[in-house]
């Protein structure tokens, strides 16, 4: 299962609801999945290729090589 290295954010699951005339009518079951992005960065001083989610590569939680 994929992971983000840094958050460890992974999949998640809930509902899918179809609204008609003001009330919920269905529901099904979906999965979010992380906006996951394969980047070469620097680990323990070595470069190293690592699964991360957009969000923390965007607030700069690892350093790129």
């Amino acid at each position: 299962m994929a992971k983000c290295a840094v958050c460890e954010k992974s999949l998640s699951h809930g509902n899918k609801l179809s609204i008609t005339r003001s009330h919920i009518s269905k529901r099904n079951t979906r999965t979010f999945k992380p906006n996951l992005r394969t980047v070469k960065a620097v680990v323990d001083g070595q470069p190293k290729r690592i699964s991360v989610c957009a969000k923390c590569l965007r607030s700069g939680k690892i350093k790129r090589a």
